[in-house]
């Protein structure tokens, strides 16, 4: 088994951006974006991994990058919320990486926005791939 063509079938069923570069292999995937008149808002899920073929590894690294610009009618002082709304979020954390959701529900101009993503999701799929080719999965900040 190949495990760079498995983890390109995981991003295809997602479907997240994969690609490779002689830094390694990375992944970014739209997970919400909003566009209005006066503003654009996007959360995007970034992981980076290298593949290490000779020690048998996969290192792997994940985060979620909230953008925006443009005016806003605001969320309780967060600056980048269009629209009057709120989001949750729940999470644990420790030594390893961080598990949980992100959901999050506004109205901007009378149409309702909603998302729920699990942190957790995609970094679970490629580490059962990793082990299933007999590679170590190493998860780092």
């Amino acid at each position: 088994m190949d495990l760079i063509e498995e983890i390109r079938k995981i991003a295809e069923g997602i479907p997240a951006q994969l690609k490779e570069d002689r830094k390694g292999i990375s992944l970014e995937w739209v997970v919400a974006e909003r566009k209005s008149f006066l503003s654009k808002q996007k959360l995007v899920y970034q992981a980076r991994m290298h593949l290490d073929r000779e020690a048998k590894e996969l290192r792997f690294s994940e985060r979620l990058k909230e953008s925006g610009f443009g005016l806003s009618g605001g969320g309780a002082g967060d600056g980048l919320s269009p629209g009057f709304g709120f989001k949750t979020e729940k999470y644990s954390t420790g030594s390893g990486p961080r598990e949980g959701t992100l959901e999050e529900q506004s109205n901007l101009f009378g149409r309702k926005y909603e998302y729920r993503f699990d942190f957790g999701l995609i970094r679970r799929s490629i580490e059962a791939k990793t082990v299933e080719a007999e590679y170590r999965f190493v998860y780092s900040l």
